[in-house]
């Protein structure tokens, strides 16, 4: 069971642990490469994609547009540009990333609470197990927003 904190402090990631940072799947973000013309990871002397901290911001930023706002692929570039316009773009993909890894942070408690209270949770689960008891109940509700996306 693991437990992410933080991003951890590097430049460079690869697509295995963004896709761990971001909860999405590698086929996903292969796709958005396609769809935003930000998001085009230098490759490394292997050809393994290698994402910079700000391109795992943006991922971010994109899922959050995506899976919350419920934007179109075609509307999220339109805001993205917008933001980028407006020079908010920077500040506003940190703040998805915060937002992303406190997301990450209540599955991973909820993982951790399962797993104290005896339940066998499986590791792509993004919700609480236990719905059955009634103090869970309003914490699933916060917790399990994510779990829609």
């Amino acid at each position: 069971m693991r437990v992410t904190s933080a991003i951890p402090v590097r430049e460079f990631f690869s697509i295995g642990d963004v896709c761990e940072l971001t909860g999405l799947k590698p086929h996903v973000l292969r796709y958005w490469e396609s769809q935003f013309r930000f998001l085009h990871p230098a490759k490394n002397r292997s050809g393994n994609r290698v994402y910079q901290r700000r391109e795992v911001e943006l991922i971010m930023l994109v899922k959050q547009l995506l899976y919350v706002e419920k934007y179109t692929i075609d509307g999220a570039r339109q805001r993205v540009d917008e933001y980028r316009k407006a020079g908010e773009l920077k500040s506003l993909a940190r703040g998805a990333l915060d937002a992303g890894t406190v997301n990450l942070l209540e599955r991973d408690l909820e993982r951790i609470l399962a797993t104290l209270r005896g339940a066998n949770v499986p590791e792509d689960v993004d919700e609480g197990a236990d719905e059955g008891e009634d103090d869970d109940e309003e914490n699933e509700d916060a917790i399990g927003a994510e779990g829609s996306a």
